[in-house]
């Protein structure tokens, strides 16, 4: 019995030390990643899991993402902010980023979520609440906050650069195809992926018999807005901004 308990245990040191090391943060307080990293699932208490911490955690990415926004971009009104806000801190955001990190792979899950074929993202999504919380308790609000900037900065900086693309990208690609050639573009599915309840699309815009280079989105809309964008940039002899996602 002692020689599994060591085994579990070194197997858990190995674990936390991974996480560290994807997260680019050593934690002073090991105690806060361990309970950051595990579901109510394997839990013994609800208190020894990541729910209070993630309750924690999703407040601070709302200021931090707050306070960059309003900073960063001076000439946008609230309602502009609140949308580019909504994408960043979504679950969806907030669940590419543990999967980005690979993070995924270092949760302390029960059997029954352990044997799914995919982690669900709300799960995924707790997590990086939860793990942003144990940094702000570990390291202090300036710390958190550079840390929650590098994970979402990038989401962020290609949520404003999506607010200015998709403003008309598809009725200007309209106007000037029926402009230019008479007729009016369709968009068409090449592809689709993932479970029902996170399916991805894969869409190209045509203009005649002419296909411009397809663009994935999380939703059939996203994904024609994001066509759009590619056959714009196109035709203006530009490279297309979503040509490889």
């Amino acid at each position: 019995m002692a020689a599994r308990d060591v085994s579990a245990e070194m197997r858990e040191a190995l674990v936390l030390e991974k996480c560290q090391q994807q997260m680019g943060y050593r934690f002073r307080q090991i105690e806060l990643l361990r309970a950051a990293l595990t579901h109510t699932s394997c839990a013994n208490t609800r208190a020894m899991s990541n729910e209070r911490l993630e309750f924690l955690g999703d407040s601070i990415i709302g200021m931090v993402v707050c306070e960059q926004l309003y900073n960063k971009y001076p000439d946008y009104q609230e309602g502009e902010l609140t949308k580019i806000k909504s994408v960043v801190v979504s679950r969806h955001s907030c669940a590419a980023v543990t999967r980005r990190l690979q993070l995924d792979r270092c949760l302390f899950l029960g059997k029954g979520l352990s044997q799914q074929r995919e982690i669900p993202e709300n799960v995924l999504a707790d997590v990086f609440e939860a793990l942003v919380a144990a940094v702000y308790l570990d390291g202090g609000w300036e710390v958190a906050r550079q840390w929650v900037l590098r994970c979402l900065g990038p989401i962020m900086d290609q949520a404003v650069q999506e607010k200015v693309w998709h403003a008309n990208a598809k009725s200007e690609l309209q106007t000037l195809a029926q402009r230019e050639h008479g007729v009016t573009p369709r968009y068409q599915v090449l592809d689709e992926q993932g479970p029902d309840h996170c399916k991805c699309f894969k869409v190209s815009a045509q203009i005649g018999n002419h296909m411009f280079a397809p663009a994935w989105g999380r939703t059939k809309k996203e994904a024609e807005i994001r066509a759009a964008c590619n056959a714009l940039a196109q035709l203006r002899g530009e490279r297309p901004p979503f040509a490889h996602d």
